[in-house]
């Protein structure tokens, strides 16, 4: 894999730095079902990994996607630490970013206390510089908006930048926002998936990932 280093990195957050798929797939499969009586399979929810939660209820029954947020969102909250695991290195990765004096730091599509919650989970807290979540922009992945911002805020171009996601949607918001997209293959997507949309570099162990990353 040939990628030049960046001086930026930026992270998706579900499924990329905390095993939170289980939990994503488990709260829509639940919502889902009492507010609409239908249970969405895996590949369906799998779909809808990345992409912000207004925009998914919304293109679902849009008269009730408020009821639907508000029944996730209380559901999911409520059960992060029966479901959120740590990925095996990924707290090394952040160690080594400290160190390293790079900029770094999170875009995710998730919302912000959501995310918080998220990042307690795997023992992330306070240990993320920037973090960029729904209620910063007003579009979202694939849009390269929150990418984009999260960029802004610390001062740094596109060119200078890294994002690395799980999703498809991840890699379409790199891309769009000139910025290196770096798939990992640990999370929502398969490898296939990830590499029918082109990105710079896949990867398939948080290890594999530090050295692409020259850490």
């Amino acid at each position: 894999m040939n990628l030049p280093t960046r001086a930026t990195v930026l992270f998706d957050l579900d499924g990329t730095i905390a095993d939170t798929v289980p939990l994503i797939v488990a709260s829509f499969k639940r919502t889902l079902w009492e507010v609409l009586g239908w249970e969405p399979t895996f590949e369906q929810c799998k779909e809808w990994i990345g992409r912000s939660l207004t925009e998914t209820f919304t293109g679902l029954a849009p008269e009730r996607a408020d009821e639907l947020m508000i029944r996730y969102l209380e559901w999911n909250l409520a059960n992060h630490r029966r479901f959120v695991r740590p990925f095996p290195g990924v707290d090394e990765l952040i160690a080594a970013l400290e160190s390293s004096g790079r900029t770094f730091g999170v875009a995710t599509s998730k919302r912000l206390e959501s995310a918080l919650l998220s990042l307690d989970c795997v023992g992330l807290t306070g240990r993320i510089p920037l973090l960029a979540t729904e209620e910063d922009t007003a579009t979202h992945k694939p849009s390269p908006e929150p990418l984009l911002h999260a960029l802004a805020t610390v001062g740094s171009g596109p060119a200078e930048a890294v994002y690395v996601g799980d999703a498809v949607v991840d890699m379409l918001a790199a891309q769009a926002a000139g910025v290196g997209a770096v798939a990992v293959t640990w999370g929502a997507a398969t490898e296939d998936e990830l590499a029918a949309v082109g990105p710079a570099a896949i990867v398939h162990t948080v290890d594999e990932l530090r050295d692409l990353l020259g850490l």
